[in-house]
């Protein structure tokens, strides 16, 4: 098979395209025939040594990634033969091993896609979006809060502005520069605000009193938001891509942590709400940046300067299977 590993943490150039030798699977496993791998955040602060989230430094050398859909071509002892074939999309967990033309996954893990789901927006749902349905539960959003959200145009970002519009809710994005922006209001942010521009924090004051902020970019904007949020308001953070995970300490505007522990007993839920939301149109994932599989390290650099929109994710062309 041919993956894209690291030998080394560093920068987005130790990303190499090698050839492995296939993968088998084992009792009630299945291997999925690569076609989409997904991108994200953490992948590329793992690859520098510099955060691994919840899991643990990986052993070196390591295949990143941890999102994937395809189509099953080999089943383990115990997995029924009749998903031979079958459209799949499997979130890995925190082993990784997505970057590649095969992976294999217990076949529990791996969800069958409906036809009309195709396989980005599959691979952005499982990921992404299962983390935007427990953002958008934890948050408890009314008809009648004013939410603002953070890297509005990211691939979380306009899941959350979809959920709260969904509810009713009055949903402003803040995103940076004018072609974000442009993508907030496109997915239901109004307003949708320049964090780039003088004074933005001051708008978003002029649209009523802020009841709600989700957050995943913490630093500078998330405490901007927060001390403007209203009393009795909350905050909702589910990172801070920021580098900077602000200390809070309001108790009239209580913060809610999403990661962790609150959520990882209920992943499979989460998953499946997420797919069955893109699958009838509830919440479709934004697939904003696709890269061939040996340009992982050109999707890397993009995710790092900020220069994405939506989610990022690698095709795995025919020949590379």
């Amino acid at each position: 098979m041919h993956a894209i590993r690291h030998h080394a943490f560093g920068p987005a150039d130790l990303l190499r395209l090698e050839q492995l030798p296939d993968l088998e699977p084992g009792p009630g496993q299945l291997r999925i025939a690569v076609e989409v791998a997904g991108v994200h955040l953490l992948d590329t602060s793992i690859r520098a040594g510099e955060s691994f989230g919840a899991g643990d430094p990986p052993e070196l050398p390591v295949v990143p990634g941890r999102e994937v859909a395809g189509v099953v071509d080999r089943v383990g002892d115990g997995v029924d033969g009749s998903r031979l074939g079958q459209r799949v999309v499997a979130h890995l967990g925190f082993a990784g091993g997505g970057y590649a033309d095969q992976a294999v996954v217990d076949a529990s893990r791996a969800h069958p896609l409906p036809d009309h789901l195709d396989a980005p927006t599959a691979v952005a749902a499982i990921g992404t979006g299962r983390t935007a349905a427990a953002v958008l539960e934890f948050a408890e959003i009314a008809p009648e809060d004013i939410v603002a959200v953070t890297s509005a145009a990211g691939g979380l970002g306009t899941l959350l502005l979809q959920g709260a519009r969904a509810v009713g809710a009055a949903a402003i994005g803040i995103a940076g520069g004018p072609d974000k922006v442009a993508l907030a209001a496109r997915y239901g942010a109004d307003p949708a605000l320049d964090r780039r521009t003088p004074g933005w924090i001051d708008d978003v004051a002029a649209h009523g009193p802020l009841t709600l902020v989700l957050d995943g970019v913490g630093g500078e904007v998330g405490q901007a938001l927060y001390d403007r949020l209203a009393p009795g308001g909350r905050l909702v953070r589910y990172g801070w891509a920021s580098g900077t995970p602000n200390a809070y300490d309001d108790p009239q505007r209580r913060v809610v942590d999403v990661l962790g522990p609150p959520i990882m007993s209920r992943l499979a839920e989460f998953e499946r709400a997420a797919l069955d939301a893109a699958a009838d149109g509830t919440r479709v994932p934004y697939v904003g940046n696709a890269f061939p599989l040996a340009d992982a390290a050109a999707a890397h650099r993009a995710l790092e300067a900020g220069a994405t929109m939506g989610k990022v994710v690698l095709l795995v062309e025919r020949s590379a299977r």
